[in-house]
């Protein structure tokens, strides 16, 4: 038998290292983070034991990395599905719609990668991390901003905080009405995205915010 090529172990590397990902979502979005184990990750997976430390430097690590993995597929999803749309202020609505569903639908899940960043190490800087900051940075690339370099940090700054803003323990803040601000900042119809069934929160505009801070910035929108 002839040994397997170096695209064929890379492509087994990285359909182990996915697994692995995988696994640690689903466990710990059933179990929590203590109760959730290297080793029951590693049996979830399929995989050996010394993979999971082959992969990352440990548990933190791995969270970060496959709440990394499922934001970008989620967002990739709902920036791809049908009816497909270039324009750039439906994509961002997309997107912001995207992020704040994955903290409605998956709160214990998020709630540990919120608590992980804003402990002493941060961001870990890893593939899945890149990938979703290429994809949100293309969406404020096409949305039109002036500075890319400038507006994707903020809009990455806002979306955590909405994250955590809804998922904060017993003080919660309603989607929609975060939705609605963040709406209202960006210029967006409220009808844009995937809008919650009740409507926007009373009193709250649904049109383009003509004071909204990136309004001057917007006036020249692509739809690349």
């Amino acid at each position: 038998m002839s040994p397997r090529s170096a695209s064929v172990n890379e492509e087994l590397r990285r359909r182990s290292r996915e697994r692995l990902l995988q696994a640690t979502v689903e466990l710990v979005s059933e179990r929590g983070y203590e109760a959730t184990t290297l080793a029951d990750i590693a049996d979830r997976a399929g995989s050996a034991r010394g993979l999971v430390s082959y992969y990352f430097p440990g548990k933190r690590q791995l969270l970060q990395s496959a709440v990394h993995r499922l934001m970008h597929l989620t967002l990739e999803a709902a920036l791809e599905r049908e009816p497909r749309s270039e324009d750039g202020r439906e994509r961002l609505a997309r997107a912001i719609d995207a992020i704040l569903g994955l903290a409605v639908e998956q709160p214990k899940l998020m709630r540990t990668h919120m608590a992980g960043i804003l402990q002493a190490e941060g961001f870990v800087q890893c593939p899945e991390q890149q990938r979703l900051a290429s994809l949100l940075r293309d969406t404020v690339d096409r949305y039109g901003v002036r500075d890319v370099d400038a507006d994707y940090p903020l809009l990455r700054a806002l979306l955590m905080g909405a994250v955590f803003a809804v998922l904060l323990p017993g003080a919660p803040m309603p989607r929609a009405r975060l939705r609605a601000e963040l709406f209202q900042r960006y210029g967006l119809d409220w009808e844009l995205g995937v809008p919650p069934d009740d409507g926007p929160p009373g009193g709250t505009p649904t049109g383009p915010a003509q004071s909204s801070s990136l309004s001057s910035l917007s006036s020249s929108k692509s739809s690349k």
